[in-house]
């Protein structure tokens, strides 16, 4: 487990600097530059077009490759792009361009990472192990989501929101310096003469004729959509609505994700108890109606917030382990990416549309908008009720009724 502890400490480095920045990047908007609430949702937006631009080519070259160098070279890339906005500024010479373009290179380098780190965790983990692995780099991943605003608003307060760029940029650097300790042997993937587009079809006809993958494909569009529109409007309404700080902008982020921790501590006693379907669907249910409350005021936005992150990291750490034990190895990089086409695609559709509505109608009105969308996405995976676990890559032909209808 060596090996998987120096992936899950590089992962959860850079996320810490990735949280930071998350909080950072819209306030350099906000604070420093005096963007208008569309801008704020357009750099949300951009960071993950790329899933709509790159992410179904990705896929099929990711499992081409040798999945440890494809994530070394993009957190060596994205330290290079993060480290030029905090250059800029010390010349006075940012613009919201800038941020841009950084925000949609940086999301291009996202999706070779991802998809190369969700293929390589079941190579250097053992099925057996792999649910814990992944509550444990999704317990991870909570913890900074608390640590991470907190710091990037103390950042921000004391030196500056460009200082939380600055320290993405590094966490980068020492999670490829972490990979490159990695000793695990990983084969290289056997060299194929078919075409990209024909390998690009394969991933995406086995994610439509899937009864599972499919709806949940669905199910995390619609969701995403709803939980975009409605975060990336968040620090507006912080900022300028509830007239918050940088620092308590932070505070207030932090705390909202406490719910995550708690959520990776239950995850697999929930699912033992209840099955792995049934505790997915509680856990996104219970988040969608506490989202509701959210715009009225400090207290209850985040009481939802903490509804939202220990709903989202339970559901988050059930989900990805099925898709690991369950998708053919050889498509698992493609499968991965038609998945992310249309989730993280609805992530910048959800950003995007959080940020022209939150301009036409306001802050408050958009987060009261985009709150119930989240239930009508529960709605389109309530089916699965009637399973009690998600299958196995060894599970026999699924149930009629959860079959795709000519």
């Amino acid at each position: 487990m060596r090996d998987f502890r120096l992936l899950w400490a590089g992962e959860t480095i850079s996320l810490l600097g990735s949280n930071v920045a998350a909080v950072a990047l819209p306030l350099v908007a906000v604070v420093t530059l005096r963007a208008d609430t569309f801008t704020v949702g357009l750099l949300s937006a951009v960071a993950w077009l790329p899933w709509f631009l790159v992410g179904l080519p990705a896929g099929a070259w990711v499992d081409r490759w040798r999945k440890r160098p494809v994530m070394m070279a993009c957190n060596v890339i994205s330290m290079v792009v993060f480290a030029s906005i905090p250059a800029a500024a010390w010349f006075g010479v940012l613009t919201v361009t800038q941020l841009l373009v950084v925000a949609l290179l940086g999301g291009v380098t996202k999706v070779f990472f991802t998809t190369a780190y969700r293929a390589y965790v079941p190579l250097i983990v053992h099925d057996g192990q792999l649910l814990g692995a992944n509550a444990r780099l999704q317990g991870s991943e909570s913890a900074v989501q608390v640590v991470g605003p907190g710091l990037g608003g103390l950042l921000a307060q004391v030196f500056g929101a460009v200082s939380g760029l600055l320290a993405d940029a590094v966490s980068f650097g020492v999670s490829a310096l972490l990979l490159r300790f990695i000793k695990t042997d990983e084969d290289r993937p056997k060299r194929s003469n078919r075409r990209l587009r024909a390998e690009i079809a394969d991933g995406v006809r086995f994610l439509a004729r899937d009864p599972y993958l499919g709806r949940l494909a669905v199910f995390a569009a619609i969701s995403n959509i709803a939980l975009e529109g409605y975060q990336a409007i968040q620090i507006v309404f912080l900022s300028r609505d509830l007239g918050l700080s940088p620092g308590m902008v932070g505070l207030v982020l932090a705390v909202s994700a406490l719910g995550g921790v708690a959520g990776a501590g239950i995850a697999g006693k929930v699912s033992a108890r209840i099955g792995t379907v049934r505790a997915f669907l509680v856990a996104e249910a219970v988040a969608s109606l506490l989202l509701l409350i959210g715009p009225f005021g400090l207290v209850t936005f985040v009481i939802a917030g903490v509804a939202i992150s220990m709903g989202l990291l339970v559901s988050n750490v059930l989900t990805v382990t099925f898709r690991q034990q369950y998708c053919p190895p050889a498509l698992f990089g493609r499968i991965t990416t038609s998945i992310a086409t249309l989730s993280y695609g609805g992530i910048a559709l959800g950003a995007l549309l959080g940020g022209v509505l939150g301009e036409w109608l306001g802050v408050r009105p958009t987060m009261w908008i985009m709150a119930p969308l989240q239930l009508v996405a529960v709605l389109v995976v309530s089916p699965l009720w009637k399973l009690r676990d998600f299958p196995s890559k060894s599970a026999p032909r699924p149930p009629h009724h959860l079959q795709p209808q000519p």
